[in-house]
């Protein structure tokens, strides 16, 4: 025959809309609470005073209380929250009058008729304090016309960069095949093959590449004045200092540079990762999260980044003996110093600060996919 339950120690307390139960109970394991004909049943496995075991109890409320309780556990208890249905002050917790002896009052949440009434009164006064200013808080006239803008910016670099991919993939799968000649870019990834029908990949895509990154230069703005939370330096950094510079800098002051396979790589890293990007934007701004658009935007980035800044060093590399030559961007000073600045130093020192620059940003985009992907602590209802 089963001997007695077991009942953990409960402490309460109540304010005029809810009661407060506090249980007892560490590492609390499969819990089962329920209200039902205004009385709580309560089951769960856990540590009490009587060790590891299963603890229950049962509580008939003085007076109706609503049928669904939120609970919250934490290492030490458990905690009950339970509102009344009509807001008013209980001379005790359960109907009966005798108080069960596992019930105590929870002296660190206790209050008594007339301090929880300030209490509330305070909170009803705190709520009308709120209220009044946000009433003076002007009102954005200009709300929905930014948010329209923003929508309409990063719709138009979505198709964009969508544009800028598809061409590039047709042309990876269809153009490719009419040459057999493939051949090993020793000089950027030794594992990747590229036909030599790419060559010209910088006159086909340019002027959409040149779009894009000159219509890039308005999240600087955006920044600037406050239309997105991102901050302006790293922004800036990005954009001028980032692709816009091995664009316009690099590959559209050097011929020779155009016509390299190391383009298309460049390109088409840059384009996969607007893809996810973009749309992931600018669903925000209308409110809108799709899952796995909001797990490509935080994971497309670990192969891509890596990949398309191992491309961008390789551009530079094999530029710096352009530059050389040519002796372009070079800045030669006055006499007496005599002393000419090499462009191909400058490229010398971007080259380390673009592979310190991708480990920044990797390690930002990181702690990103944490906060948005990362595991959520559960609430017990």
């Amino acid at each position: 025959m089963a001997g007695p339950s077991l009942r953990p120690h409960v402490h309460w307390a109540q304010r005029h809309r809810e009661l407060f139960l506090r249980v007892d109970l560490s590492d609390v394991r499969n819990p089962d609470i329920t209200i039902t004909d205004n009385v709580l049943h309560f089951r769960a496995q856990g540590h009490g005073a009587k060790g590891d075991n299963i603890y229950e109890f049962e509580i008939e409320f003085l007076e109706p209380v609503e049928p669904k309780p939120v609970c919250r556990m934490t290492q030490r208890q458990l905690n009950i929250t339970v509102q009344k249905k009509e807001s008013n002050w209980w001379e005790r917790l359960t109907k009966q009058e005798k108080r069960p002896l596992f019930l105590a009052p929870d002296f660190d949440r206790w209050l008594d008729e007339s301090d929880a009434e300030m209490e509330l009164k305070e909170k009803e006064e705190e709520k009308i304090n709120k209220m009044k200013i946000e009433s003076r808080v002007p009102k954005d006239p200009f709300k929905h016309l930014k948010k329209g803008y923003l929508i309409m910016y990063n719709l138009v670099q979505f198709l964009g960069f969508s544009w800028i991919f598809v061409n590039m993939t047709v042309r990876l799968f269809i153009l490719g095949k009419g040459n057999m000649e493939i051949h090993l870019l020793s000089k950027m990834i030794g594992f990747l093959y590229l036909t030599d029908s790419f060559y010209d990949t910088f006159h086909t895509i340019s002027d959409m590449m040149y779009f894009c990154q000159t219509l890039a230069l308005m999240e600087i703005m955006n920044s600037l004045i406050g239309l997105v939370k991102s901050p302006l330096i790293p922004s800036i950094v990005q954009v001028i200092f980032g692709r816009n510079f091995v664009l316009f800098v690099i590959l559209g002051t050097l011929e020779e540079m155009q016509s390299k396979p190391v383009v298309f790589f460049i390109f088409y890293f840059w384009s996969i990762i607007e893809l996810f990007r973009y749309p992931y934007y600018m669903l925000s701004c209308i409110g809108i999260e799709w899952k796995p658009l909001t797990w490509l935007r935080y994971t497309a980035w670990i192969p891509l980044y890596p990949l398309g800044g191992l491309a961008e060093a390789v551009c530079i590399v094999q530029s710096i003996p352009i530059f050389s030559e040519t002796g372009k961007f070079s800045l030669g000073l006055p006499n007496p110093l005599n002393v000419t600045i090499q462009f191909p130093f400058v490229l010398q020192i971007y080259l380390i600060a673009l592979f310190l620059g991708v480990f920044v940003n990797f390690r930002h985009l990181y702690k990103q996919r944490k906060q948005h992907l990362g595991p959520k602590k559960r609430k017990m209802k």
